[in-house]
């Protein structure tokens, strides 16, 4: 049986959660996140124990797979809607600069123009030292909004400029002149 499927989910205080039709829904203090789990999967939801757990129906390795899938997917809305997610990108380069201007990320990263990027209703983004922290309940959001604005400028493979997760370690190529040893 999956280690993390059959793990249960506590419920912190402050927590409501609902099981209906096939969709979970958990509510905190930082918003409200639902998710339609595939119709095999049993999710139950203790009161008493203040504690979800998934079942599966059989030992088939679809039903494997799904189960531990469901069980992080429903871990990760609890714990976003108690703490949030949040990525921090870092932007390297000479003159790369970046701006929050309204609801409208700037980011100069050496091209002719400066790029523009809308900030999405349900994340919050906020710009420090030319590092952009992006804050949000669900994590693929914040994931996917961090891949959507380091995919402006990918870091170099040469000088390392770019923008990149922090704490990402580049592996940086020899130039011309280190190559000829």
């Amino acid at each position: 049986m999956s280690r993390i499927g059959k793990a249960p989910i506590p419920v912190p205080d402050g927590v409501k959660v609902s099981v209906e039709n096939g969709r979970i829904t958990v509510e905190g203090p930082k918003g409200k996140l639902s998710l339609d789990h595939h119709p095999e999967m049993k999710v139950i939801y203790d009161q008493e124990k203040k504690e979800i757990r998934v079942e599966r129906p059989s030992d088939r390795s679809f039903h494997r797979a799904i189960h531990g899938t469901t069980a992080s997917l429903i871990r990760n809305m609890v714990m976003g809607v108690t703490e949030g997610f949040t990525k921090v990108l870092e932007v390297h380069g000479l003159g790369y600069r970046v701006a929050l201007k309204g609801k409208t990320l700037e980011l100069n990263l050496g091209l002719s123009h400066p790029v523009h990027y809308p900030v999405p209703d349900d994340v919050k983004i906020e710009v420090k030292d030319n590092e952009i922290h992006i804050h949000g309940i669900d994590k693929q959001r914040v994931g996917q909004v961090a891949a959507e604005i380091r995919a402006f400028r990918k870091p170099d493979a040469y000088k390392g400029k770019g923008i990149r997760y922090r704490g990402e370690i580049l592996k940086l190529k020899p130039g011309k002149a280190a190559a000829k040893k």
